[in-house]
């Protein structure tokens, strides 16, 4: 995702229409037949969300209490990483290939990643990945939009197919430092923001998009928070 200036205006590029609304189906639910593509690449055409755009969306969100953790398990959102879009890659190692750079591949295949550098979004820092059972965790993937999060305002609600496809929908996802998003564990705007403040304005308006798409909502407390960031964006410089 890249942030770029635009005719003055602060524009969030690489978030995408993630969830369609089809006859018979209500907001939070997408049809379960409807399969949202599973984009790779840090751009997606045609496809722009502006600060301006996340500030309405974040009024338009429903904002009440969390409901009770009750019965949230990571396996309610499938088992592990998928494979969605039957390309014969996992969701992480495409999220992997998409966010970092002088990626080298495991022998003999066209997914798994053995080793790359990442500009983490979260610390402003650079991480040296590689591939290994003590190493790989140096670089996670994160739910912009946690799963606990998500289980609490609405996800609770949904089918099986559409937990897992918000589970391995690239529009939530990031490849992030791993200690960091151990820390950020499922909090909200509210209760965790990246240490790295010039990617806050992203970090929040990725949050408002996503829940916007997948009809999940707010407490009072997280729509305040973020209101406040999106309200300062136009103070922040491009990231990247």
């Amino acid at each position: 995702m890249i942030l770029q200036i635009l005719g003055g205006a602060l524009v969030l590029i690489g978030l995408w229409r993630v969830s369609q609304l089809v006859p018979g189906t209500t907001a939070g639910e997408p049809d379960p037949g409807v399969e949202a593509p599973l984009m790779t690449e840090p751009l997606a055409k045609n496809a722009a969300a502006s600060v301006t755009t996340a500030r309405a969306e974040l009024e338009d969100l429903d904002i009440k209490g969390r409901a009770p953790k009750t019965g949230y398990d990571r396996e309610q959102f499938g088992d592990g990483w998928a494979d969605l879009d039957d390309d014969g890659c996992h969701t992480r190692d495409e999220i992997l290939r998409r966010d970092l750079t002088d990626i080298t591949l495991e022998a003999g295949s066209d997914c798994v990643v053995d080793s790359g550098q990442l500009k983490d979004p979260y610390t402003g820092t650079g991480i040296d990945f590689t591939r290994g059972q003590d190493t790989s965790t140096a670089v996670q993937i994160d739910h912009v939009v946690a799963l606990s999060d998500a289980w609490q305002k609405g996800a609770q609600q949904w089918t099986a197919a559409t937990r897992e496809r918000f589970a391995n929908d690239p529009a939530n996802l990031l490849a992030v430092d791993g200690p960091t998003n151990a820390a950020k564990s499922d909090g909200d705007a509210a209760t965790w923001l990246p240490p790295h403040k010039a990617f806050r304005c992203e970090y929040v308006a990725t949050q408002v998009h996503v829940k916007a798409e997948y009809a999940l909502w707010v407490t009072p407390a997280e729509h305040d928070a973020a209101k406040r960031v999106l309200d300062a964006c136009h103070a922040l410089a491009p990231t990247h």
